[in-house]
């Protein structure tokens, strides 16, 4: 059941076929976004009991605007007691000489359970990416369980160096919250022989939850890595 379901601007928000007591929401986007300057947001609630999959129809792809002020695209996220969400848009296309701010903000109940998995590609084919500043910040019970923030891009020091994407163009992450993992939590690995090729990492964190990095030159090769991974958890 989706008691509300709106959308505004460059978001036309649809329903699409429930898989058991799953409601499924796909989010299409109507016009070109993010460019600079554009102020967006998104909000989801799962109330209590309900099991939610929310989607997005094609990637995001920011792009230089009019102006020269940078976008922003903040998504707020709401589970409650013994209710599921299941995050999943396509990737964040970060264009040459774009400038975008992206948030997400979460907020779950102890009982709750989150699938969250996202995906950047710096650059389209033959071009650098733009300026792309990325914040995730997760909740739970009130406490505070991830607090995380990148940058990439031109003005952003050492983004493609070693300590970050090594000179790979895809980034990705799943965070897996469950209170199942408090009786079985999984052990570090990591996935990938060739740091060349892809490598991923699966981290438990403090609290019932995985998290699961991955760096590739494609996203090919990215999704390949973040499956094998979350199959192990």
């Amino acid at each position: 059941m989706l008691p509300v379901l709106a959308g505004d601007g460059p978001f036309d928000v649809r329903r699409v076929r429930p898989y058991g007591d799953q409601a499924r929401v796909c989010v299409v986007g109507a016009m070109s976004a993010p460019l600079g300057g554009d102020r967006l947001r998104i909000e989801a609630v799962a109330e209590q009991d309900a099991h939610l999959h929310v989607t997005t129809a094609a990637a995001t792809i920011a792009l230089r605007g009019p102006t020269g002020e940078h976008a922003s695209y903040d998504v707020h996220l709401c589970v409650a007691e013994h209710a599921s969400l299941h995050w999943l848009p396509q990737p964040l296309i970060s264009a040459a000489r774009s400038n975008l701010r992206q948030s997400c903000t979460i907020e779950l109940a102890p009982t709750a359970r989150l699938l969250l998995r996202e995906e950047v590609v710096l650059g389209r084919a033959g071009e650098g990416p733009g300026r792309l500043d990325t914040r995730l910040t997760v909740h739970r019970g009130g406490r505070p369980l991830l607090e995380q923030q990148m940058r990439y891009g031109p003005g952003a020091p050492g983004w493609d160096g070693p300590a970050i994407v090594a000179g790979h163009r895809a980034v990705g992450q799943i965070l897996v919250i469950d209170p199942a993992l408090e009786r079985h939590p999984p052990q570090v690995r990591l996935f990938g022989g060739d740091p060349a090729a892809g490598q991923a990492a699966l981290t438990p964190l403090a609290g019932p939850a995985v998290l699961i990095t991955a760096l590739a030159p494609d996203t090919v090769r990215l999704h390949r890595l973040l499956d094998a991974a979350h199959r192990t958890v």
